[in-house]
C-alpha cells in the first residue's frame, strides 16, 4: 500500500465507462426481465455500493470515504453503455472507484440479460478521466475520447479544495461531459 500521509488533500474526481454488449435486444429484454425497470436502478445501486466497497474488493485499495458516486446507463439495443462519476475530497485518488462502480453495474446488467443470451459480455473498461493530486489532470484520448473539458475547477496554488456533498443516484455533476 502507498504511503499518503505527505500528501495534501485535494479534490479528485475519476469518470470510467465500460459497455455490455448483447445479441438479445437489451430494451426489449430489460423490459421484460424479472427485475423490470428495475434492472436499471438495481444496476446503478450495484455500482454505487460497489464504490463504496472498493478496499475490501480489491486488494491494496486505501479505504476512503467516496463524497459522490454517480452511475449513468444509457440503453441501446445491443449495447448498454455505462458511466461512473467519483469524487473525493482526499490524499489519494478515486479512479478504482470508478472502475469498480462501473464494473460491478455491468456485472448486474449481464445478470438480467444471461437468460436470453448467455454470451453477453462486459467490453472496454476503461478509465476516461481523472483529475487531482500530484500528477494533475489525465483524459485518455484517442478517436472516441469523449471528454472536451476537464472535471475539476481551476485552483491556485494554496487555495482550499472545494467541499462536495453525496449525490444520489441518477443525479448527473453540473460539470460533466458525455
Amino acid at each position: 500500500m502507498v504511503d499518503v500521509m505527505a500528501k495534501p488533500f485535494t479534490r479528485r474526481v475519476a469518470l470510467a465507462k465500460c459497455a455490455v454488449v448483447t445479441v438479445a435486444d437489451a430494451t426489449e429484454v430489460l423490459s421484460q426481465s424479472p427485475e423490470g425497470s428495475d434492472a436499471v436502478e438495481g444496476a446503478r445501486f450495484a455500482g454505487i455500493q460497489a464504490a463504496k466497497q472498493t478496499a475490501l474488493l480489491i486488494p491494496l485499495c486505501h479505504p476512503i470515504r467516496t463524497d459522490r458516486v454517480t452511475v449513468d446507463v444509457a440503453i441501446d439495443v445491443h449495447k448498454i453503455e455505462i458511466s461512473a462519476v467519483t469524487e473525493i475530497v482526499e490524499r489519494t485518488g478515486v479512479e478504482m472507484e470508478a472502475l469498480t462502480a462501473c464494473a460491478f453495474a455491468a456485472l448486474s446488467l449481464v445478470k438480467a440479460l444471461i437468460h436470453v443470451d448467455p454470451e453477453a459480455s462486459i467490453e472496454e473498461l476503461r478509465l476516461w478521466h481523472k483529475s487531482g493530486g500530484r500528477s494533475g489532470d489525465w483524459e485518455r484520448s484517442g478517436p472516441s475520447g469523449g471528454l472536451t473539458r476537464s472535471l475539476a475547477p481551476e485552483t491556485t496554488e494554496g487555495s482550499e479544495p472545494e467541499s462536495t456533498g453525496q449525490v444520489e443516484s441518477g443525479e448527473v455533476p453540473d460539470d460533466l461531459t458525455h
